[in-house]
């Protein structure tokens, strides 16, 4: 496989890095968290001038027309930069389901606004993420032409500046029951927010649906196709996480040799030092596992080949890695680690947020034993299908790849 990123793409981080270097250093990112919102809105409006918010918005509808990787360039140096804008919320949770699922209409409502930067969007994942069978939580009822939505969804990231939340729903009272994927307006009468401040000081809100009215016009996946557009999602925002945990753990640790480095403890630096060079050492380890299986997982979606296998891998070592390598960047701080007017601590804040994030790392090792399960059943009643003697070279073929 060929890791190495077209001019393009490295044309969109090196665009992302400069904005992010420029506008949200230590001193902006701890003001923005001072306030109410917790949304760089001037940040936002630089990404949207630079197109940054328009590249997986298909062309007609004012972006790029670009795929996942690119957007997951953006997203990791939000991590490495750790600031408070609503990029995964708006571009994974929302953009790229409605311009996959999105009637016309829809797509015409909503995407060129998200490229523009006039409009913020997100979904609720947490309820199906944490269901083996990614069930919902939420319930729809039959209302005419429409629907009435019951029931609470829990910590929908960035949902109190959001213009408008997919949110799925499983269907009740009819006997070919599924899922539904609907846009729903959280400020609608009906809804409720309650404010939840996350582990990494963001606000990711609890929506509180009592009758929710939902018109037929604003469901994007019907119960035919609901479940499917669900599992979608969802390889999609796992992906995202672990480009964001990628950029965290990167500066995170850049941030911990530079303090090694000159850092002084009796008379040498502190990176003499076999301890904290072996601690660190594992850390840039872990952090080039998550990077390699990251890159494999977008790589996969944007080539349409089968990938959540690889989605479950990276979103295992975003997990379990990304957090051993935030504690070890911190630990490695010393006593100015605990310092909260120091910026390592935010990055050790966000990647134990996203450590948890749609499934933690013994819940998404459990998952992917059960898919790797699956796959190993099925290929064993296909062997067992096949006349004697027959060759299982197509099975070796077809064995997903590292």
């Amino acid at each position: 496989m060929d890791f190495d990123f077209t001019e393009e793409q490295l044309a969109v981080a090196e665009v992302a890095a400069s904005i992010f270097e420029g506008m949200a250093g230590t001193e902006r990112v701890a003001e923005v968290e001072a306030g109410e919102d917790r949304f760089d809105t001037a940040l936002w409006s630089e990404l949207a001038k630079a197109n940054l918010l328009g590249l997986a918005v298909p062309e007609e509808h004012g972006g790029s027309g670009l795929g996942l990787t690119e957007v997951c360039l953006v997203l990791e140096q939000q991590g490495r930069a750790v600031a408070p804008v609503p990029l995964w919320a708006t571009l994974v949770l929302g953009a790229l389901p409605l311009a996959r699922f999105g009637t016309p209409h829809q797509q015409a409502r909503w995407l060129p606004e998200v490229a523009a930067g006039d409009a913020v969007l997100s979904a609720a994942l947490n309820e199906v993420a944490a269901s083996a069978r990614n069930h919902p939580t939420v319930r729809a009822e039959r209302d005419g032409e429409g629907w009435r939505f019951h029931g609470t969804a829990f910590a929908v990231p960035q949902a109190h500046v959001a213009a408008g939340v997919l949110v799925p729903a499983a269907v009740e009272g009819e006997r070919d029951a599924g899922v539904i994927v609907a846009l729903v307006d959280p400020a609608a009468p009906e809804a409720n927010l309650q404010r939840a401040t996350t582990t990494d000081h963001q606000v990711h809100p609890h929506l509180h649906m009592d009758g929710l009215p939902v018109g037929a016009a604003d469901v994007v996946a019907g119960p035919e196709q609901g479940a499917a557009a669900v599992a979608w999602m969802l390889d999609r925002a796992r992906t995202g996480l672990c480009a964001i945990q990628l950029g965290v753990t990167e500066e995170a640790v850049r941030r911990a040799a530079a303090y090694l480095n000159q850092r002084h403890q009796f008379g040498r630096p502190l990176s003499s030092f076999q301890g904290t060079m072996l601690r660190a050492a594992d850390a840039y380890i872990d952090t080039e596992a998550i990077r390699v299986t990251t890159w494999q997982a977008a790589w996969r979606i944007d080539e349409q080949l089968p990938a959540t296998e690889a989605v479950a891998v990276a979103h295992w070592w975003a997990s379990e890695a990304g957090q051993r390598v935030v504690h070890a960047t911190q630990h490695l701080h010393g006593g100015l680690g605990a310092d909260v007017s120091y910026p390592i601590h935010r990055y050790f804040l966000w990647g134990k947020q996203i450590e948890l994030m749609l499934q933690g790392p013994s819940a998404e090792l459990a998952r992917l034993g059960a898919l790797v399960a699956t796959r190993l059943r099925a290929s064993a009643a296909d062997r067992g299908s096949r006349p004697r003697g027959a060759s299982v070279a197509g099975d070796r073929a077809g064995v997903e790849g590292p």
